[in-house]
Formats: structure tokens, sequence, C-alpha cells
């Protein structure tokens, strides 16, 4: 054999040699702890509810002038601070892995702390999982590369508890879901209402997601969707009896493309009703309309929603990259909401971020966000920031002896 011939296969078994090692040494870890340390520091030229200050949420912004006091902050937060661990045991059916993961921000009761707050409780064995975890209805991979903690406006995102059956697994993968239902009840011009007091809402089937990708060598294309059961019972026994249901749906087109070896395009289309709880940040799932009718003059109707999620995600050497791009969210509002009600959001980011050593990372971001309400075209509410966040990553595997 000539030596050229002989180099090349020895090259080619060395590098299939170094494939099935690493593939061995998988199958042999037993545990992985991971996180990471971050500090994001910045200034709000403009204003948003104190318990989001150190986010871009179009939801929270004010309604009208000087709401949240005046406009002009700087701000600190250690709140995007995370641990994970991750478990590997080998049983008679597969591998059963297991993942907990929490990070500091503080939400529902506890927002605006630095506090802990669970993401993951999940686990999967074989082609089931169980537990709290990526809902298939959304892409996290459309996450842009960005420091801003809440993330595109329009697009899903939601964390739930879940029951799921995976099919097909892989870069490719088929995922169908039962999920914890819920939802939430504007009830607009109509809150002062005695009648609506006790208006409760009542969820008699769990949700039901899918999803569905389609991977090359290219990027991916995902469809995800999802189905939804809502009612509300009026428990007055005086007329009229408010009570309702509606069924919530939607569709997520989602797609990563690879520009060349340097560029990712991060992009999301949704459309559906009553799936707002779903969305990164969006308001309620269900609005009154006004019927007319004497004895039921309102009713509950699931409000339409549409997002938008546009980023290119640049790496332009081992040391920068750059994130940068657009997101929206719009909301067809029912007649009986409230003037100020939210109608649509926007939310746009540009970043530079630069990697010193391995681990490392410190950078600078835009970041601009608005609000503009149903009828209230009065008054329109925007946010314009800068960030600067210095991260470190921590990882440590274990392996059977």
């Amino acid at each position: 054999m000539q030596p050229k011939k002989l180099l090349i296969v020895t090259m080619m078994f060395l590098f299939s040699a170094s494939i099935v090692t690493a593939q061995e040494e998988e199958k042999k870890k037993t545990m992985e702890i991971y996180g990471f340390i971050m500090m994001d520091a910045g200034y709000n030229f403009d204003q948003i509810h104190p318990d989001w200050y150190d986010v871009v949420r179009p939801t929270k912004l004010p309604t009208f002038k000087n709401q949240y006091g005046t406009d002009g902050n700087f701000f600190f937060s250690v709140r995007q601070t995370r641990l994970g661990f991750k478990n590997y045991f080998q049983t008679p059916l597969g591998e059963l892995k297991t993942h907990f993961e929490f990070e500091m921000f503080g939400t529902g009761v506890d927002a605006g702390q630095t506090t802990m707050r669970l993401r993951h409780a999940y686990a999967e064995l074989g082609k089931f999982g169980v537990g709290q975890y990526w809902s298939p209805f959304m892409d996290i991979d459309v996450f842009p590369n960005t420091v801003e903690y809440w993330g595109p406006t329009g697009m899903a995102f939601f964390r739930n508890i879940q029951v799921r059956y995976m099919p097909i697994q892989g870069d490719s993968r088929l995922t169908i879901a039962l999920e914890r239902p819920g939802a939430s009840a504007d009830q607009g011009v109509y809150a002062g209402r005695i009648e609506l007091a006790n208006v409760k809402p009542r969820f008699p089937l769990p949700d039901l997601s899918a999803e569905y990708r389609h991977a090359g060598k290219w990027g991916y294309v995902e469809l995800a969707g999802i189905v939804r059961k809502m009612e509300w019972e009026d428990q007055n026994t005086t007329a009229p009896d408010l009570s309702g249901d509606a069924m919530g749906w939607g569709l997520n087109l989602s797609t990563n493309i690879k520009i060349g070896k340097k560029v990712t395009f991060r992009g999301s289309a949704l459309y559906g009703e009553g799936v707002q709880n779903y969305m990164n940040d969006a308001p309620v799932d269900v609005g009154i309309k006004n019927t007319g009718i004497v004895g039921n003059p309102i009713e509950g109707v699931a409000l339409p929603v549409t997002g938008l999620v546009g980023f290119f995600d640049i790496n332009w050497n081992e040391k920068f990259s750059t994130a940068i791009g657009y997101s929206s969210i719009d909301i067809d509002n029912s007649d009986g909401q409230t003037n100020d009600a939210f109608k649509k959001g926007q939310y746009i980011v540009g970043n530079l971020m630069y990697y010193p050593v391995k681990n490392a990372m410190m950078g600078i971001e835009f970041q601009y966000g608005d609000r503009e309400n149903f009828k209230d075209n009065t008054f329109e509410a925007s946010i314009t920031k800068v960030q600067f966040s210095f991260k470190y990553n921590f990882s440590e595997a274990f392996f059977k002896k």
C-alpha cells in the first residue's frame, strides 16, 4: 500500500475509534452537574413595572404616563444564575434519564425577587417522558443568543407539566403530549360587576399538543399544534347565567436555517385562539364580548393571537458573536375589553458578545420594546435599555468506574 493511502486509512481508523470511545464514555455517564453564574447591569432610559426591572416585557410597560415612577434607572441583577442536575440510570427497559434544574428568577408570588424557581423536573425512559419540561407546542431552538432574560415577545415559550410520547427521536422527531390545562380570563370593563365575582374557570380535559421536526444538514423545520378546552361556570344563583366555554387551538411553524458556516437564522410564525398562556409575553386567553341579548348581555370568547420571531445569530470568530432580530405579538381584542387592554407588543434586540476564555462570556446589548393598547390612541409606551452581562459556565460529569 502506498504511504499516502496508508496514512489516510490510519487517520480514518483513529477517527472512528475516537467516535466509538466517545460514545462508550457517554454511555458510562451517571450524573452531570452544570449551570452558570451570571450578572446583568444596565440602564433603562424609560420605565417598566418594578417587578420586571431587568427584562423587556411589552405587557408590563405602563398604560399611562409615569405609572411606574419616572424614566431613567440603573439596575443590577444576578437572577439569571442557574444550577441543574442530570442523572442516567440503566434499567431493563433502557436508560432512565432525569433532569432537575432551577434558577434564581422569581415569578408569580415571587415576582421581582431573587429566589429559587423551578425550571425542569423531568424524567424520560425510552419513548416516554413525564414531569415539567418544554411544551411540544414551543421550540426552544428559536431562542436567540441574547442576554436579555425574557426573550422574544412573539415566541411560544412555556415549561409545562406533561406526559409525552416520542415515537420518533433524534434530530428529526415526533412528540405527542397531554399537558396541564390552565387559562386566564379578562373581565374587562365588567370587572367591577357583582355578577362576575363568582365566575370560576374549569378545565375538564388536559391540553393536547404535538410537534414534528424534519432535520437536515441545512438546519430543520418544525410544525407544532395544540388543542385545549376551556370552560367557566357562573356560581351565582341569580340571572344572568354567565357560564360558557371555548375551544383554544394554535399552530406554530418554526425553523433554524444555516446560512454559510457563521450565520444561523432562527424564526417562527404562530397563530391561534386562546393560547396566550403558552406565549412568552401575552395577556389573557379569554375576553368579554357584548352580545346585545337582554337576558345574556355578555359572553366569553377565546382571543386570537399572532406571534412572529426572526433573529440572526452570527459567529464572527471564536471570540466574538452577534445576535440581532425582531419579534412581535398581536391580539385581536374583543369589544368588551377596556380601552387600555394590551393589543400589540414589539421587541428588538442587538448585541456584541465576547468570549475571552473557555466558559466565560461578557457583552453589551441594546434592547427595545413597545406596547400598543386596544383603543387608547393617546398613549403608547416603549422601553429602551442598554445591558452589560457577565457569565461563567461550569459543568462536571461523573462516570462509572
